[in-house]
């Protein structure tokens, strides 16, 4: 996953995907069910994949069906969903909403792209594409989509979208959890640096107390890193660790997947940044 900012950088603009969120946008996230249940606006917009990012994006949440062999839009452990990929799509093409996906399996997207790329006429819009790529702190092999195959299909169709790269991880409020190592950063860094694309990397709210400097060391390789702060619904995180890294980075380069409430005090911050908005 890349940037934390849906802004190409000076030297490579994006292809057809006009408008970008503004600096320091802040997603926030609806939900709902999956099976077919009356209008099909109504379905698509309620399918468990879809998440409502603020004014800004819809994120949505795509598998591979086995048993019909085309995208889904559906969320482990759920693995079933009558809302395809192609159906959602046309639906979230009526509105002037960005569009972040989040693969949750490799074979979901060759498909998806082919289909993006049918409708890159009517892509105006901001295109992120999501994918946990290597482990993180807690997390597991077994989810990680394969790195260099996910880069190489998102830029043979679609060189111009945002590349949101992250890490798998877990947390334990039962136990420490640590956060990115040194190596974690470095190895995203090493798959990031030939990329063109402007990239955010989605770091867990609850992780960052231990990761200051390895995710400054990370912004420092490149004007087109960018940073999404996230939560998970049961996770433990302290106000104040945001609010360290607000004054301490420009805040230009961090986005925030988090509560309302906490956006809202965060926002009131002032960060560092060469051009204060």
């Amino acid at each position: 996953m890349c940037p934390s900012g849906p802004h190409r950088s000076c030297l490579h603009r994006p292809r057809q995907l006009g408008r970008h969120q503004p600096p320091g946008a802040e997603p926030t996230h609806g939900a709902a069910c999956s099976r077919r249940a009356g209008h099909k606006r109504r379905r698509i917009q309620g399918s468990s994949g879809l998440r409502i990012r603020s004014a800004h994006m819809i994120e949505a949440d795509i598998l591979q069906d086995i048993k019909s062999n085309q995208p889904i839009m559906a969320h482990p452990p759920q693995n079933e969903s009558d809302i395809t990929f192609y159906d959602w799509l046309n639906e979230v093409l009526k509105s002037d909403k960005g569009i972040k996906l989040d693969f949750k399996s490799l074979e979901a997207v060759g498909p998806s792209i082919k289909l993006l790329e049918l409708k890159k006429e009517y892509l105006n819009r901001p295109v992120w594409l999501n994918a946990d790529i290597l482990p993180g702190p807690g997390g597991t092999t077994s989810n990680v989509v394969d790195a260099q195959r996910f880069l190489e299909m998102v830029d043979s169709f679609i060189p111009g979208a945002v590349l949101s790269l992250g890490w798998t991880t877990s947390f334990s409020r039962d136990q420490d959890n640590y956060g990115y190592t040194w190596e974690m950063v470095k190895q995203m860094q090493e798959l990031c640096k030939a990329l063109q694309n402007t990239i955010t990397f989605p770091v867990r709210a609850a992780l960052l107390p231990a990761s200051f400097l390895q995710l400054q060391w990370l912004l420092q390789q490149s004007e087109r890193y960018t940073l999404t702060v996230w939560t998970g619904k049961d996770d433990l995180y302290s106000l104040d660790d945001l609010l360290q890294y607000r004054r301490h980075f420009d805040k230009e380069k961090i986005f925030y997947d988090i509560s309302e409430a906490h956006r809202t005090i965060v926002k009131k911050t002032t960060g560092s940044s060469q051009s204060q908005s």
